[in-house]
């Protein structure tokens, strides 16, 4: 193992898989230059754009062919983290598939075909290390997906290692999160300490270590809400809106949400502008009343929903108050596309200001459907806005605007006076604001997958004594002695201890820009511990040790006399075959163990064994000769394989 550690997560979304490479300093070495702001901090992570691949569709597409996932699927993007990662440090890089929201449409059979499928093909294919297929191969539930997002947004804003730059009063220091997809929304935050007591049942317990080998606990609240994703709030209001005019003889449906002029099919389809419109179904034409729009949004957050644990605030899912005076929220995905592909252009890095927001939104979907198209095709919103984005916003622009103020309750900030421009003051307010919409920071693209690489590299810290293990689970009631739930969720394999690499990289210096000294460049890998070190040869001999131990006790009282007769009578004319039969007693010497190396599957191999060439060569040597020379006669012992079946269950 090299002073670098790698971690490969793919993110199974709906329409695609995107594969992300996360690199941090191996801790063992890196703490030896820490300095003690370092070593009370989390792991030092970092990614490029070129390390990330996406493909589509997604894998729930694979549902009723799931063995070709493997080859249609997979195989370009673990090609791609195979081609980022050093070849020598691969089979000590763990590689996360977790799927998300097409995956959780499937029947459990059919998701379960599916990653059976993934993982088998991973470890057939490569030696990317899944030790528990269950563990790094796994559909994860909508919160726990917003726990990541939550994880990630706080460690890349500083709000974990960077406490008192991040003050927001009341010793709160960390963010909340919001995030938006295509069916669902999610939210992440750690309620004030009022609130955090009052509820402390319905928050995670959330355990990370810094470099130094401490706990670092929050209580986090995390919700989703299936449904209330930007394309599924869509469809619920399109169905309401059809309901709402059944009675119409006219097919043609007014709807405020589309521009004036354009014609769509229910489900979206651009029709021509004039012209009868074929078939029988009813189709929607706009009429560009954003006012109307945003009050048709309201019905869809479901507030009169029946609340059975106050307070709740949409679809009577209970969630704990928000205290907007410390908890101040990060809005990524749809939070940050709808707020920013059309009306921040030029000015991305503002912060979310809701009379200004309000007043591009207003002017935009006034416009007539022919101004809009016009716009379009002249790139005035960019190369990504084309006419499916640009009569889509309008909705989605008033459901983010629902589902922000009168849903979630962030305070309208820049309502209070029509003059007021919070462009104006972006680089005062920074991200204290109770909302603000991201795509990066500091360069780094928020994503939920971030949040799981450094809770996995957090749990590669050495703890310490009798320390408790990172990950998440229930929060443990008050005074519990129990800090481990029963539900505790471990981000992969626990940390163990290996040689420490040699040299240590320097921490001071960024993790892009290693010691010149000592790393010729970005994959530069300490050749001590590649896969042919001699170093690991020890402990494959103490492994067969144990193995040949075993073995000898499980084989019976008479096999084990027999075996000592046997070598009695051997090592007694040692001599005489050294002088004068050197290859037979090389053969007879080596037999034993060859006997052993046949039993032992090559997936118990050390992984530089099994690349190894010449290792290749005098193990067949061994096993034929073995073969030849160690026999034992029948008994009504355990045989061999059933011997090693035993000492291996």
């Amino acid at each position: 193992m090299g002073i670098w550690r790698y971690v490969v997560v793919l993110d199974a979304g709906s329409s695609g898989t995107r594969a992300h490479v996360y690199r941090w300093p191996d801790s063992v070495g890196a703490r030896k230059s820490a300095s003690s702001k370092q070593l009370a901090s989390l792991p030092e992570l970092i990614t490029k754009d070129k390390w990330t691949k996406k493909i589509h569709p997604g894998i729930s597409t694979f549902s009723n062919k799931p063995e070709t996932v493997g080859l249609e699927h997979l195989r370009p993007l673990l090609d791609h983290a195979q081609e980022v990662i050093p070849e020598e440090e691969i089979s000590d890089t763990p590689v996360f598939l977790l799927a998300t929201a097409g995956m959780r449409l499937l029947p459990n059979q059919k998701q379960r075909a599916i990653l059976d499928n993934v993982c088998a093909y991973i470890r057939s294919s490569t030696d990317f290390l899944i030790p528990d297929c269950r563990q790094h191969v796994q559909v994860i539930e909508g919160d726990t997906e917003a726990l990541y997002g939550w994880i990630a947004t706080n460690y890349l804003m500083g709000g974990f290692d960077d406490r008192q730059s991040h003050n927001h009063g009341k010793g709160h220091h960390t963010y909340g999160f919001l995030d938006m997809g295509g069916a669902s929304a999610q939210i992440a935050f750690a309620p004030n300490a009022t609130e955090a007591e009052r509820h402390a049942n319905d928050l995670t317990l959330l355990r990370l270590r810094t470099l130094n080998g401490l706990p670092m606990e929050y209580k986090v609240f995390v919700t989703s809400w299936l449904g209330f994703g930007a394309r599924e709030a869509r469809s619920r209001y399109v169905k309401a809106l059809l309901e709402s005019t059944a009675n119409d003889k006219n097919r043609a449906r007014p709807d405020p949400c589309l521009h004036s002029g354009l014609r769509t099919t229910h489900d979206g389809a651009i029709l021509p502008p004039t012209g009868p419109v074929s078939g029988m179904e009813p189709y929607l034409v706009g009429t560009g009343k954003f006012e109307e729009c945003y009050r048709n949004t309201y019905p869809l957050l479901e507030k009169d929903a029946p609340c059975p644990d106050e307070p709740c605030l949409l679809h009577g899912v209970h969630v704990p108050a928000i205290d907007f005076d410390v908890n101040h929220f990060i809005g990524v995905s749809e939070y940050w596309h709808t707020t920013h592909e059309i009306f921040e252009m030029g000015h991305k890095d503002n912060p979310y200001d809701f009379n200004s927001y309000l007043q591009r939104v207003q002017e935009f979907c006034s416009q007539p459907w022919e101004a809009i198209e016009q716009g379009v095709s002249s790139k005035q919103w960019g190369e990504k806005v084309n006419q499916e984005t640009a009569f889509a916003v309008c909705f989605k622009a008033s459901w983010l605007i629902s589902i922000l103020h009168d849903g979630i309750g962030i305070p309208r900030v820049g309502i209070e006076s029509g003059e007021h421009d919070g462009t104006v003051e972006s680089n005062v307010k920074g991200y204290l604001d109770a909302f603000q919409a991201v795509n990066k920071i500091d360069s780094t693209e928020v994503s939920w997958t971030l949040g799981k690489a450094v809770l996995y590299a957090s749990s590669q810290v050495p703890p310490l004594p009798n320390g408790l293990p990172v990950g998440f689970g229930s929060n443990p009631p008050a005074g519990s002695k129990n800090r481990i739930p029963d539900d505790f969720q471990r981000p992969g394999a626990p940390y163990l201890l290996a040689n420490p690499p040699s040299p240590s990289p320097t921490y001071n210096e960024t993790a892009s820009q290693p010691h010149a000294s000592s790393v010729a460049s970005p994959h530069w890998h300490d050749t001590l511990f590649t896969g042919h070190s001699p170093r690991r040869v020890p402990g494959l001999f103490l492994f067969l040790i144990i193995v040949v131990i075993a073995i000898f006790f499980l084989c019976g009282r008479e096999r084990r006399t027999r075996l000592y007769r046997k070598y009695i009578r051997r090592t007694s004319h040692g001599s005489y075959h050294h002088h004068h039969h050197n290859n037979n007693y090389y053969r007879r010497r080596n037999g034993f163990s060859s006997k052993i190396f046949n039993t032992i599957p090559r997936i118990f191999l050390s992984p530089s064994l099994k690349r190894t060439n010449s290792f290749s060569a005098s193990y067949d040597d061994l096993l034929e000769a073995g073969a030849r020379d160690f026999e034992l006669s029948p008994s009504s012992s355990p045989t061999d394989d059933e011997a090693m079946s035993m000492s291996m269950s």
